[in-house]
């Protein structure tokens, strides 16, 4: 796995976090404890810090980034879809954001919000705490997270990643 340090940012992972050997992290990225980080993933920390919490699952293909005056950090429990785009954003504790979405500059996603699959956060949006963000433009529908379906997504991946960890292998 490319985890690559850019003049003095070094990245800070945690030794229970699983890193596919396909994902990429550059520069100042901090990864919690019991997270993972799915392949083809790239976390570049270049202009700013990305910080992952705890139990949260980065999934295939997205993409995270920040800007010089915005960091992006994703709490514990989250689930990050398959092929989002992340930049500049704060994501909350116990967040889904679903498949081939984006959470752009200055946004957040409160707790136990949703980011529906294929939809887009544009820049400086609230998403309120339970609540679902559907659409592009999305299109804030308060209280409709389901908060049991993101925790139960989220200890998935853990122990997803646990099994990786145990039993991933190289056979080529």
């Amino acid at each position: 796995m490319p985890i690559y340090a850019l003049d003095d940012q070094i990245p800070q992972i945690h030794p229970t976090a699983y890193i596919s050997p396909e994902a990429v992290i550059i520069g100042s990225v901090t990864i919690g404890a019991h997270s993972s980080i799915w392949p083809g993933a790239v976390l570049r920390g270049d202009d700013g810090a990305i910080l992952i919490g705890d139990r949260t699952s980065i999934q295939d293909n997205s993409v995270l980034h920040t800007t010089p005056m915005d960091h992006t950090t994703v709490g514990d429990d989250c689930v990050v879809g398959h092929i989002v785009h992340l930049e500049g954003c704060i994501i909350e504790n116990n967040c889904l954001i679903g498949n081939a979405s984006m959470v752009l500059h200055r946004s957040r996603i409160r707790a136990g919000a949703i980011v529906a699959a294929n939809s887009v956060v544009l820049y400086d949006i609230d998403v309120p705490e339970g609540a679902l963000a559907a659409g592009s433009p999305a299109v804030i529908k308060p209280g409709r997270a389901r908060r049991a379906d993101i925790e139960m997504a989220a200890a998935s991946y853990v122990e997803r990643a646990a099994r990786f960890h145990r039993g991933l292998r190289r056979i080529d």
